[in-house]
């Protein structure tokens, strides 16, 4: 090559990098596509979480930070943490009013609301997360799950995940599905209704309040997401058994939730920024967990911590009551049923993929 063809793609390339370099000091442009002056927009976000947690928390601060971050600092989210604005489990309830413009919750938070809503996060023997995520993105979930929230005045985007998660704290070994019968126990969602129907007294409580429940003896046991988290509230000093898997959260999405009055005031530009930053938010906090929860069992394990894994019997039990109360649900409920039907056919079709691929790569590579 040529010493001249050498410096002018040199220059090329030195003129390229400067060009994407001022592309990321200011990616979103300071005009709506009608001409007009972005606006300052600032927005308080509620959250179910406590502070303490990196990983949920955090979930939400990346959402904020981000949007800061790509609008030049003109769209501001606040987030605050369960209990400074309202209770952890009334976020659906504060972002359909208008109390705060949007949240970072767990939909089957809300069941209570509408049964279907669960599907948002997560639903007993249903899908993992590169599941979930397949299912809203490209499998019309999210779609789904955006009607019913515009039902409570709101529209959600997918903004975290834990992975699966673990089967909780127990204060005593449970060996048979008679064993459940009068446990008292935090657990919420549809995950909680199977449990209330195998004789569980179910409970649903924020994650800032489980520990002293649990060592105080108000509950006999208590999930929550795994190791990493788990440990950081100190769950381990509570109860020394530890149950997995946690067959009620396979995959647990967590969303940014919207009042839709204000999603609706919002610049299609900045729309597009919480859209994009939601999703870095989804896939960062799933890395995340993975990442972290391996060490952070070996250190659960090494103070003390008893692993054990829930029987067949109670897995067998347990996926029988959650089909029951499905088809009730859906015999009983409109909405239910109409996401109930799209979500079966999805999980149908990607199991029947998932046991050929990932299973047959898994089988094999974790024989050693």
């Amino acid at each position: 090559m040529k010493r001249r063809q050498l410096i002018g793609y040199g220059l090329t390339g030195a003129a390229s990098t400067a060009a994407l370099n001022a592309c990321a000091q200011s990616t979103t442009p300071t005009v709506t596509g009608d001409g007009e002056a972005l606006p300052t927009v600032q927005w308080k976000m509620a959250t179910s979480w406590p502070k303490s947690l990196d990983t949920l928390y955090g979930a939400a601060e990346i959402v904020c930070d981000r949007i800061a971050a790509m609008t030049d600092s003109r769209f501001i989210i606040e987030p605050y943490a369960g209990g400074e604005i309202v209770p952890g489990l009334q976020v659906l309830d504060a972002v359909q009013d208008g109390t705060v413009e949007c949240g970072h919750s767990a939909a089957y938070y809300y069941v209570g609301k509408s049964a279907a809503l669960a599907f948002g996060t997560t639903v007993p023997f249903g899908l993992n997360a590169q599941q979930q995520n397949a299912w809203l993105y490209h499998g019309g979930g999210l779609e789904a799950m955006q009607t019913l929230y515009a039902k409570f005045n709101t529209i959600n985007f997918p903004s975290g995940n834990t992975g699966v998660q673990m089967g909780g704290w127990f204060n005593k070994e449970i060996n048979t599905a008679a064993d459940l019968q009068g446990l008292k126990m935090r657990i919420p969602g549809l995950g909680g209704k199977v449990m209330a129907k195998l004789g569980v007294n179910v409970q649903n409580l924020p994650g800032s309040e489980i520990f002293l429940a649990l060592e105080r003896g108000a509950i006999d046991a208590a999930e929550w997401v795994g190791p990493y988290d788990d440990e950081k509230l100190g769950l381990q000093k509570a109860a020394e058994f530890y149950y997995y898997p946690g067959w009620w959260e396979p995959g647990p999405t967590f969303d940014m939730i919207i009042n839709l009055e204000a999603w609706n005031s919002l610049p299609s530009v900045y729309q597009e920024v919480i859209k994009t930053d939601c999703v870095e938010s989804n896939v960062s906090t799933l890395a995340k967990y993975d990442a972290v929860n391996g060490a952070a069992l070996q250190s659960l394990l090494g103070a003390g911590t008893q692993l054990k894994p829930f029987s067949d019997e109670i897995l067998a039990a347990a996926e029988t009551a959650a089909f029951e109360i499905y088809e009730e649900n859906a015999a009983q409920d409109a909405d239910f049923k109409e996401i109930y039907d799209q979500w079966t056919s999805f999980r149908t079709s990607v199991y029947g993929w998932n046991r050929l691929n990932e299973l047959g790569f898994a089988g094999f590579s974790n024989q050693g």
